[in-house]
């Protein structure tokens, strides 16, 4: 079967895959494919909302919020970029068509969320993601030279001396095919999927992870996992609720068995989470509370509609109730190592998203931040393709196809990989989260 061609080829539909390839030039053809509906990605999930620099003098102080929550390990020159390239974002997403939350006198509202030192983070309601995203979508739609195909899967990465030059796919009734492209951007999302306590959509499970890691791609800060601290405490299977952390920017408190306060709930993520664990660990029990008593039924109704609907389906009012939550695994800081252009060690492969790890985030993600550098790295790798499209010499090769015709073990060995390169990075970590199949799938 003679391989399909396109331009650029860009696996994942959440906010990076989306706008990286809104970010392209309309003169190329470009293929997305994603294992699920275009819609069922985490970026959809995301609540809180957006940061980003609300005036010029709160450029220092955005930079400490986000060097302290990642404990001093980021990339200086990644916080640099993302922070200076916000407002511009922000104008572009606006331009795009998405609404932002505004106050009376029509000026855009910010809130806060745990570790930001002032409201610096644009929202709507409680569901950012799903706004930011519905509007992409819409826009790739209107193109012409963007083919977007669901519930595809990429099997494999096409390279030859460590040259990229397209994917390997599995089509939703099992047909394996090749893509040649010219470049390759991978925004696949992270790990969650292979934890059975996660905020994510269980098909997103480090596929890009895999694949790179038996290609040997550079690999960087794989272990560095961030555990949301609260999501809305369930013994039922799936995906986990997460309950925003602008709750707790706006005053909810974490409570004991006791109904007793036993942490700063404005702390950063790792260190709210690490508290629950140990309270937790102490009483014996498996949650904590989260209540917001100083708020009206009818401000959280209006300030947190999603949240609070889901809770009341659980029997809680959050205005009111003690209402359980628990950690569960959210997001990767680490992933494939990327240049602040999203360029992987593989020449023509680009990484984007939460599959990149550029250093921005450090050892720990500060809120709200995963969207904003999602969009403004994508937006900076379609911009390096852009520029060198037409100099790279296309690549005659064959691929066997057969290798990938059992779905079941290419998904036990692609899991295999990652959770063995986060043992050997952090056995910690490994063994407070992942140490049995109860934690991880």
């Amino acid at each position: 079967m003679k391989p399909e061609r396109y331009d650029v080829v860009i696996v994942g539909t959440g906010v990076a895959g989306l706008y990286a390839g809104l970010c392209l030039p309309e003169n190329l053809r470009v293929l997305m494919i994603t294992k699920d509906e275009v819609e069922n990605s985490d970026s959809y999930l995301a609540q809180g909302g957006i940061s980003t620099l609300k005036a010029p003098d709160d450029f220092d102080d955005y930079f400490e919020d986000t060097m302290r929550a990642g404990h001093y390990e980021n990339n200086t020159d990644s916080v640099r970029i993302m922070i200076e390239s916000s407002r511009q974002i922000i104008n572009e997403l606006i331009q795009f068509g998405v609404e932002f939350d505004k106050e009376e006198d029509g000026t855009l509202a910010y809130t806060r969320e745990a570790a930001h030192s002032t409201f610096r983070i644009l929202h709507h309601d409680d569901l950012t993601g799903k706004e930011i995203m519905i509007k992409l979508i819409e826009n790739v739609k209107k193109r012409q030279n963007i083919e977007v195909r669901k519930f595809t899967t990429m099997m494999d990465l096409l390279e030859k001396e460590n040259v990229c030059y397209g994917i390997v796919a599995r089509d939703p009734e099992g047909k394996i095919y090749s893509v040649h492209a010219q470049s390759v951007i991978l925004a696949t999302g992270g790990i969650g999927g292979l934890f059975q306590n996660s905020t994510n959509f269980r098909h997103i499970s480090g596929d890009s992870f895999g694949i790179a890691l038996s290609h040997g791609i550079e690999m960087e800060n794989l272990n560095y996992i961030q555990i949301h601290p609260t999501t809305l405490y369930s013994k039922q299977e799936g995906r986990k609720f997460l309950i925003s952390e602008s709750v707790r920017g706006e005053g909810a408190v974490l409570l004991n068995e006791d109904h007793r306060r036993f942490v700063n709930e404005l702390l950063p993520r790792d260190t709210v989470t690490n508290e629950i664990k140990l309270e937790m660990e102490r009483q014996g029990t498996d949650h904590v509370y989260l209540t917001m008593p100083h708020m009206t039924r009818e401000q959280v109704e209006k300030r947190f509609p999603n949240i609070f609907k889901r809770c009341l389906e659980e029997g809680y009012d959050l205005s009111k109730d003690y209402v359980p939550v628990t950690p569960a695994q959210h997001y990767i800081m680490g992933g494939i190592k990327t240049t602040v252009n999203g360029e992987t060690s593989m020449k023509n492969l680009y990484a984007v998203g939460e599959t990149a790890c550029n250093g921005v985030h450090g050892a720990n993600r500060l809120a709200s931040n995963s969207l904003l550098e999602s969009l403004v790295f994508a937006k900076r790798a379609a911009h390096v393709i852009k520029e060198t499209f037409g100099q790279i010499t296309e690549i005659q090769a064959e691929a066997d196809l057969s290798q990938y015709e059992d779905y079941n073990k290419w998904k036990q060995n692609n899991r295999q990989l990652v959770m063995d390169e986060i043992k050997r990075r952090d056995e910690k970590f490994y063994a407070k989260w992942c140490n049995n199949e109860v934690k991880c799938r």
